[in-house]
């Protein structure tokens, strides 16, 4: 049976997005909705939603951990955030990012943290470029493992792009995207994603490839369309505002409004109130109350200390002593 968006959207579909799902997508002409997670709860609504697929991206550096650019965040970070999202999404098709240097070095390390990825529940793993990283992606796709390419704007490689820059914006640029795009399918990856391209050079490319083709920033004309999830709902906490981003939500402003009103109603006592507490027999809690220290020590009462009457005239007779001294040794000076 074929589940197409319309009737996801009459109802939530159990059935599992695979690759052969989203090339059906394709072949009806259907856009797949991609969004990314880094969480249980993120993965758990987007699932609901009838998002086809989730990226757990290496951007969970910036969103998640507040590092300034994606190359921080290791394997071992990036596979906790994967198996959280992983337990959320019943349907959706997981892509696992492959973090910075975790497939560059040799064959082996692609295959092994790609297969860190699958062991912890992804579907398929991504990683940036192209021609340079052909041999890499043949490795993993060789051993059994689904790869997604990535092209365009690569965040790994921001020190060679010179910053966040649109990619493809001449034909020899494009064509260079397009050679890129056949070198990963020729290694067996089953899709691309193109980020921050002009809509034309996106098209362009997808004419020219037999696999799928996703967009970040590509425009209309490409197989489906991925966000970062908190750019979309408002709630990243930086200076990037990518200008292919429509936001969905305002988030980030409700969360901090309702710790404002959160931390007024403790400092003012109103949280927490009587409906917050825990209910206890009525006997049982006067029984309580009367023996607490505070209530046992506010009911006895206070009597001042009788003053000390044999310290009080020890002090009166020494301080007459001590004038008398005092008056000793002047006199004894005058002399």
């Amino acid at each position: 049976m074929t589940i197409s968006h319309t009737a996801a959207s009459q109802q939530a579909p159990a059935k599992k997005v695979t690759v052969a799902t989203l090339a059906a997508l394709r072949a009806r002409d259907e856009k797949a909705v991609f969004v990314t997670a880094y969480d249980y709860p993120t993965a758990t609504y987007a699932d609901r939603a009838g998002v086809d697929m989730l990226l757990v991206g290496d951007s969970a550096a910036m969103t998640v951990l507040g590092l300034p650019t994606t190359v921080g965040i290791t394997l071992d970070e990036m596979l906790v955030f994967t198996r959280a999202v992983c337990r959320g999404a019943k349907r959706a098709f997981v892509v696992g990012d492959l973090p910075f240097l975790s497939y560059q070095p040799s064959d082996e390390t692609a295959i092994r943290s790609g297969g860190a990825f699958i062991a912890a529940g992804c579907d398929a793993v991504k990683c940036e470029g192209g021609q340079r990283i052909a041999q890499r992606v043949r490795a993993m796709t060789d051993a059994g493992i689904a790869v997604m390419g990535h092209l365009g704007l690569t965040p790994q490689s921001l020190g060679q792009l010179g910053g966040y820059r649109v990619q493809g914006k001449t034909l020899a640029a494009v064509e260079r995207l397009t050679e890129d795009a056949l070198a990963l399918q020729d290694a067996g990856a089953f899709s691309v994603l193109l980020e921050a391209v002009p809509a034309e050079a996106a098209a362009y490319v997808r004419e020219r490839v037999d696999i799928l083709v996703y967009g970040i920033g590509a425009g209309p004309d490409v197989d489906g369309q991925l966000v970062i999830s908190n750019d979309a709902l408002g709630n990243f906490v930086g200076d990037i505002r990518p200008r292919f981003v429509k936001r969905y939500a305002d988030v980030g402003t409700v969360i901090e409004a309702s710790f404002r009103n959160y931390a007024s109603d403790v400092r003012a006592g109103r949280f927490p109130a009587p409906e917050h507490c825990y209910p206890i027999d009525p006997a049982e809690e006067a029984t309580i109350h009367s023996a607490r220290p505070s209530i046992v020590a506010a009911a006895k009462p206070v009597v001042a200390a009788a003053p000390d009457v044999a310290a009080l005239l020890d002090s009166t007779t020494a301080r007459e002593l001590r004038d008398v001294r005092e008056a000793r040794v002047f006199a004894e000076a005058r002399a």
